[in-house]
């Protein structure tokens, strides 16, 4: 194919799948003059990234999801025409004529004309108010229409449709619908179970889903004004978008005689050739293997098979994996394989956490041996690997069910991990870039970084789904080596957290400024600040809004509160052990009532208080703390809570007083900062009312004394906690928590709980009692010692606010007008309740 003439090189389109053809040509040819390219698109600007288009609705501009600018195609000597499509491809001449007249000769026509979003037949289609979700310009019409609607739907609820669903949520609209011809949620993507789970949580976000519903006709005179069912039911919304799939772009191939599918699409061989061997076709407008390809992955990769063909590369299309990863509002789905097989062939295996918004499935070959597919919705880490596992027919772990829970115990997982992948595992399907071509960068050119993989093979520029299996790529290949690897924190400390910390520790630091100055350089950034405040907290409990720390500490330790939905705060008094008088209800409750509070109880056994003004936190605070209340720190990386059963004190079945233990526990570790938060539990006999063994540390009663749990997390990735002491008493209980809880805050890195940093342990659970109980390093007591410190120097933060009036002005909504409240914040009622509502 390849020839001594200057090949002439037209491409049809100007969206990713044609930016990046250019961009492969451009590479692979190393800017010779080998190829004439003219590229014509139908849009007023060049290609941007249409995988995060919804990013727009959150802050993001068109210049921020550009691919490339008009001034790259000039520096490579492409010749871009903008708005301006092609109309007409006269297949004798070898030429295409543009709306506009130009008419350009081609040796090779490119067609990457992508897809156009599908609207079904209904009548009322052309109403005002009624829009589709595929470009900018479409964005911004929604966005403006936006400004004067209340009532908005998607009709559609599939990926598109929960995308632009998010959109209306990011538009603050009052109402926002889902409607669903399926009766699910995803249906090609997910089952009926984890449908219901996706369904609870983006219920839970505000949003309407209404399943099994045909759509029969749009109401209204000139505007929307309703959507009328097929049942009869009928929905008001003054605002509708459809996404109820795509239809690829293939008129201007039809019109020219190309082959193409009765049900849409160009059709193509598998080196992407139509049926005239001078014309290509790639993305979502070609029809390859009997299939549109609706991701970018497969489009990049039909890029990278074209550019390969006219360089004279043999290279064939091969049928593409269609796994893909989402986070949809929030709530991340992923599916990989062949999610939906069903028994007897296969065996399957599930994992549902109805309170945490988590469902997880595999399917497992019959014989036990092969990972066939599986769909994850609310927790999608394990992603990566689980598909690379399906896609490399690994070796599964005796017990399949490991592959969702986890081994449970700090050993390596019995594939091998990230290294035991084959060399020719893809580890970047956009970018088709290898595991091989991964390790090769870091043994041959010592590339030891993401940034230095980007620009090597451009691996995690596209989706960046990868970068989690690029980094541990990285990180293993350089251990294999016996090069050592050194956790740094950021481009501003070249250090790990735990070396920081006794850096800061040895020389007395006090201050971020401090740290920064003898350890850092620059201004340091959003991931060195509160990493640096956690550090500081961590070493002396000094309070984290005196001497200049506040403007490090994260948003939610700022105004010593969690931010909520709609811009209020809440208030969490500490209630230890979940014991507490009928006074201190009464306070509570009369808070509660004074300044509008919605109040639930917790499964940690206290009560907090929602939707707060920020101005009134230090009132309600300072009518807390009279009542005798501290913070209960549920905004801090801290002690959260001590739950307990009633024990002795009223149970039948307790053996120990597990109240009093807990009220003790919770007193003593109170306030006391850490990597992440911290939450334990004191049960009273083996019965386990308390669920102890869920917790970060946890203590079950016996007859000789108390059992002492740790490292476990009743999380997104649940684990049971582990036995490090059995049979002690109270004080020793005491002390190995101490050690436990100090080793814990000094080695582990930030963000991470108790459980994640066991399981990442050398030498795990055995290693761990070898230091806290064996004391084999010898550091027991400076362990304990720098525990008791941390203990003596507590002090109720929200109490030193309260009674200091330069802390209490932190807190105001505006400077100039301080007794003035957020005005943007507005409620709903719900059982008897106000709720907060979508942000404005």
């Amino acid at each position: 194919m390849k020839t001594s003439k200057r090949n002439r090189v037209v491409v049809v389109g100007n969206g990713m799948v044609s930016y990046k053809f250019c961009e492969k040509l451009i590479a692979k040819t190393n800017g010779s003059v080998e190829f004439s390219v003219t590229v014509f698109g139908e849009e007023p600007r060049a290609a941007y990234d249409r995988v995060h288009l919804s990013a727009f609705f959150s802050g993001q501009t068109a210049d921020d999801l550009a691919l490339a600018s008009t001034e790259w195609y000039q520096e490579n000597g492409i010749q871009l025409h903008l708005s301006d499509p092609v109309v007409a491809i006269d297949r004798e001449r070898q030429e295409v004529r543009s709306h506009h007249g130009h008419i350009v000769p081609y040796d090779y026509l490119v067609l990457a004309t992508g897809s156009g979003a599908f609207v079904p037949p209904v009548a009322g289609v052309e109403k005002e108010g009624v829009f589709v979700y595929r470009t900018i310009e479409d964005l911004e019409l929604i966005q403006a229409h936006a400004r004067k609607a209340r009532r908005g739907a998607v009709l559609g609820g599939g990926l598109l449709g929960l995308e632009a669903a998010k959109a209306l949520l990011d538009l603050g609209l009052d109402e926002a619908h889902v409607v669903e011809f399926a009766p699910r949620l995803m249906p090609r993507q997910i089952d009926a179970a984890g449908s219901e789970v996706l369904q609870r949580q983006l219920e839970a976000l505000g949003l309407h889903i209404h399943l099994s519903k045909s759509t029969q006709q749009i109401v209204g005179t000139e505007s929307i004004e309703a959507l009328q069912f097929t049942d009869g039911t009928s929905l008001d919304v003054d605002m509708l978008v459809i996404s109820a799939g795509i239809r690829p772009r293939d008129e201007l191939a039809k019109a020219a005689g190309l082959a193409t599918h009765p049900r849409g699409g160009i059709v193509v061989d598998d080196f992407l050739q139509t049926s005239d061997p001078a014309i290509f076709a790639v993305g979502e407008c070609a029809l390859a293997h009997q299939m549109i390809y609706g991701l970018v992955a497969p489009g990049y990769e039909m890029a990278e098979v074209v550019a390969s063909r006219l360089c004279g590369q043999e290279k064939a299309f091969a049928p593409f994996d269609m796994s893909t990863k989402l986070k949809l509002i929030g709530v991340d789905v992923a599916s990989f394989g062949d999610p939906l097989a069903e028994e007897p062939g296969c065996r399957t295996i599930r994992y549902e956490n109805r309170a945490k918004g988590i469902y997880k499935r595999v399917n497992v070959s019959a014989d036990g041996k092969e990972l066939l597919g599986g769909i994850l919705v609310g927790d999608a880490e394990q992603y990566n690997m689980l598909l690379q596992t399906c896609k490399n027919k690994m070796v599964l772990p005796p017990n399949p069910e490991d592959l969702i829970l986890g081994t449970r115990g700090g050993e390596e997982a019995a594939t091998g991990g990230v290294l035991g992948l084959p060399d020719d595992a893809l580890i970047c399907s956009c970018e088709a870039v290898t595991k091989a071509m991964i390790c090769q960068e870091v043994t041959e050119r010592g590339y030891t970084s993401v940034e230095d993989i980007k620009k090597a093979n451009k691996a995690c520029t596209g989706c960046g789904g990868c970068t989690p299996l690029v980094k541990d790529l990285i990180v293993g290949t350089m251990k294999q080596q016996g090069v050592y690897v050194r956790n740094v924190i950021c481009e501003h400390f070249a250090y790990s957290r735990q070396e920081l910390l006794d850096l800061t520790k040895m020389n007395n630091l006090r201050t971020y400024n401090e740290v920064l100055d003898a350890f850092g350089h620059g201004d340091g950034c959003e991931t060195c600040k509160p990493l640096v405040a956690s550090v500081l907290a961590s070493l002396w409990n000094e309070n984290v809004l005196e001497k200049g720390r506040a403007t490090v500490q994260d948003s939610n330790d700022r105004f010593l509160a969690n931010i909520q939905k709609g811009g209020t705060y809440s208030v969490v008094p500490r209630i230890p052990g979940g014991e507490i008088t009928p006074d201190k209800l009464i306070v509570i409750g009369e808070v509660a009532k004074r300044y509008g509070l919605y109040t639930k109880i917790t499964g940690g056994q206290r009560i907090d208080l929602f939707g707060a003004h920020v101005s009134d936190l230090p009132r309600i605070w300072e009518e807390l703390i009279a009542a005798g209340f501290e913070s209960g720190h549920a905004y801090g990386k801290a002690l959260r809570t001590v739950k307990s059963c009633v024990g002795s004190t009223w149970c039948r079945f307790g053996v120990q007083d597990s109240v009093s233990f807990a009220i003790e526990v919770e007193d003593r570790y109170k306030g006391i900062r850490s990597p992440h938060k911290l939450k334990s539990a004191v049960s009273g006999c083996i019965r386990e009312c308390a669920e102890a063994q869920s917790k970060d540390f946890g203590i079950i009663a016996t007859e000789k004394g108390w059992n002492l749990y740790v490292c476990g997390n009743g999380g997104s990735k649940p684990q049971h906690a582990q036995l490090l002491a059995t049979d002690v008493d109270k004080e020793t209980c005491i002390r190995l928590i101490d050690r436990f809880l100090m080793f814990y805050i000094k080695t582990a890195d930030p963000l991470t709980r108790t459980a994640t940093w066991l399981n990442k342990m050398e030498g795990g659970m055995r290693y761990l009692k070898a230091v806290v109980v064996d004391d084999v390093l010898g550091i027991g007591e400076e362990l304990e010692r720098e525990m008791q410190g941390l203990i003596t120097a507590f002090k109720c933060e929200w109490k030193e606010v309260v009674e200091n009036p330069e802390l209490r002005k932190r807190f105001t909504h505006f400077v100039n007008v301080p007794e003035v409240k957020d005005p943007t914040v507005d409620f709903a009622e719900m059982r008897g309740q106000k709720r907060a509502k979508e942000w404005a």
